[in-house]
Parts: structure tokens; C-alpha cells; sequence
């Protein structure tokens, strides 16, 4: 899809939600539905160990990842170099990729990969790491971040395409990994397809909190599930 898009996001000189979400990088439109298109879901980085899942990438991690594919293209860098920019600069951008790493640490995540820090993860050491979201291209409501919530994805035709179109084979590429999705709505499709038998259970960090700053539920349910999950993670490493 970068392709199809080069030349328009090489045309942008402003990065204000007008900018970018509007008719020229739309997917998809319905009623207060709207689905545009962001350049740093295309990597898929298959000798990852650990796979983290988002619902939908936010405004934030948007125009970041438009801001990096400008200056790429400006600077003539190959398009696949540009992608990996874009997904490098742009994943989990923000407090939450601060509070996610606070989180895999007090699981001590670290330790098992040899790490100080999960912080390395999206550094000098993200060679072990592949991100993505469910659907790769954000989405809004009423001009608004997406949540997962209202339409749920899988109650939704055109949503529930999108993860099967573009999702489905991003776990098929990472078979083994161990899988971090971010909140309830990803878990869902998760134990759909675990229940599909394309993955297992045992690789899935099931009750891991959405680290968004805005989920104020964020650390009752971290601290209520921080044993389980600090179980899955040292029997995943026990047989892997």
C-alpha cells in the first residue's frame, strides 16, 4: 500500500488531523466510522520472539508515522527503509509504550531475554520484536480514536475482515512467538483464533492490561493479574 501513497504523504507539508484524515488517505467510510490509511503496519518482522498486539493505531502513532515517511521520502530513502521507520518511530508511541515497558519489566520479561530493560526491546534490541494491531490502519469514530468497543470488531463485517485479511497472516508468519495483546477487545480475537487452533493458549499473555494512560483500570488489573501472567511467562520460556 506504501506505494499507492508515496506521492500523496511527499505532497503533505502539514500533519494536522485535517491533513491526513480526509478523502485522499480514506480506506473506508460508513455512517461515523471512518478507516484511513498510516504507512507503519507493512514490516512484519518474522524472526521476532515477542509479537505485541494493539487494537488500532492511534492519532498519535498516525502522524508520527506520516511525519517519518515525509522525511524519508524527502531524503530519498528506499521505501522499505521508510517502513521500518515508520514502524520503529511510531509503535506504542507515547506514555503508553513508557507504561507497557514498566509493566514487561515487573514481570521481569527483561530477564528472560537478557535484557536490563524491555525498554531495549524498542531499541538496540528490537530485532526480538514484531508490534502490530489487529487492524493496521487507524481508525476513528466521530473523528475520534477508535477503542475497540462500540462496534466490537467482531460484531462488525467490514472490521472483522480487515483482522482476517491482514492479522491472520501476520500470526501465521510468527507461529511461535510469545503473543502481548493490549486490552480485552484484542484478547478476544486472540481466543478466537487460539479456539481455531492457530495458536496456543500457553503463548498468549491473556489478562495482560491495556497500558493506555487512559485506562484508569490499568494497574488494579495489572496488579490482580501480575502473578498469572508472570506464570505464563516463565512456562512459555520453560518449553520454548
Amino acid at each position: 500500500m506504501f506505494d499507492k501513497y508515496a506521492k500523496k504523504i511527499l505532497e503533505l507539508n502539514k500533519f494536522e488531523k485535517n491533513d491526513i484524515l480526509n478523502k485522499k488517505f480514506e480506506l473506508y467510510a460508513k455512517s461515523n466510522l471512518s478507516i484511513y490509511y498510516a504507512p507503519h503496519n507493512e514490516i512484519i518482522n518474522k524472526n521476532a520472539k515477542i509479537f505485541i498486539v494493539g487494537i488500532t493505531p492511534g492519532w498519535t502513532q498516525t502522524t508520527i508515522a506520516y511525519k517519518t515517511a515525509h522525511d524519508g521520502l524527502i531524503n530519498n530513502l528506499d521505501y522499505e527503509q521508510i517502513k521500518q521507520k515508520c514502524k520503529i518511530n511510531s509503535r506504542f508511541a507515547g506514555s503508553m509504550r513508557k507504561n507497557l515497558i514498566e509493566m514487561l519489566d515487573e514481570l521481569n520479561l527483561n530477564d528472560k531475554l537478557n535484557l536490563k530493560s524491555c525498554s531495549e526491546l524498542f531499541e538496540n534490541k528490537d530485532y526480538l520484536l514484531h508490534t502490530t494491531s489487529v487492524i493496521p490502519y487507524p481508525i476513528f469514530i466521530n473523528n475520534k480514536n477508535y477503542t475497540g468497543t462500540t462496534p466490537k470488531i467482531m460484531e462488525s463485517e467490514v472490521l472483522y475482515g480487515y483482522v482476517r485479511n491482514y492479522f491472520y497472516k501476520e500470526i501465521k508468519s510468527l507461529p511461535n512467538a510469545l503473543i502481548i495483546p493490549l486490552g480485552k477487545s484484542v484478547e478476544e480475537i486472540l481466543i478466537q483464533i487460539i479456539n481455531e487452533g492457530l495458536i496456543k493458549k500457553e503463548q498468549c499473555l491473556l489478562g495482560f492490561p491495556h497500558p493506555s494512560g487512559a485506562n484508569g483500570h490499568r494497574k488494579n488489573q495489572f496488579n490482580e493479574n501480575k502473578e498469572k501472567l508472570s506464570n505464563i511467562i516463565e512456562e512459555y520460556f520453560k518449553n520454548s
